[in-house]
């Protein structure tokens, strides 16, 4: 009888093959009336073991959000603070740091390019400029083809500016404020 009463007691979980072994068999006839009254009564302390720890439990639970209030942590603050954790370490990855510094490079080149094309573009600018300052005195260029499709230009993009009718609806909508 020992030898079954700690057969039962054993803190060790059950296999597949075991757990079978436990379902196909009947318990019934093998248990003499005197240890189903034990195990009846340890099948009561353990449903009240239980109740008690899901009671100690759901205290424990109010206790913490009691405590989380008072210190005014709340779910949102929570969240704040895992993001912010997990962006910290994040960047603190080689992979992170290898791409930043990739981009880095990638951007200082586009500026590089950027400020060089502006730098051409100006100096185009300030010829076309002399040119034009020029060409008031001589006719010819100023009945050139090229002066005469710039000047167009010129004109198309000054009256698109003056008239709202032109504009885009949301401009018309930001005037109206």
């Amino acid at each position: 009888m020992e030898a079954q009463a700690r057969g039962l007691l054993e803190t060790e979980p059950l296999q597949g093959r075991d757990e079978d072994a436990a379902a196909s068999a009947d318990f019934s006839r093998v248990l003499s009336e005197e240890e189903r009254e034990e195990l009846k009564a340890e099948l009561v302390q353990l449903e009240e073991e239980i109740t008690t720890l899901r009671q100690v439990l759901s205290a424990k639970e109010r206790h913490l959000v009691e405590i989380r209030q008072k210190l005014g942590v709340s779910l949102m603050n929570e969240l704040k603070q895992n993001f912010s954790r997990s962006w910290h370490d994040m960047q603190t990855t080689a992979a992170y740091r290898r791409t930043q510094e990739t981009l880095s490079h990638a951007g200082q080149k586009a500026t590089a390019a950027f400020s060089t094309v502006g730098t051409a573009i100006s100096r185009r600018l300030g010829d076309m400029s002399y040119s034009i300052r020029h060409s008031i005195s001589m006719p010819a260029m100023r009945n050139s083809p090229t002066f005469k499709s710039f000047e167009g230009r010129i004109e198309t993009t000054v009256t698109s500016f003056k008239e709202p009718a032109s504009c885009s609806p949301k401009i018309n909508r930001l005037s109206e404020f």
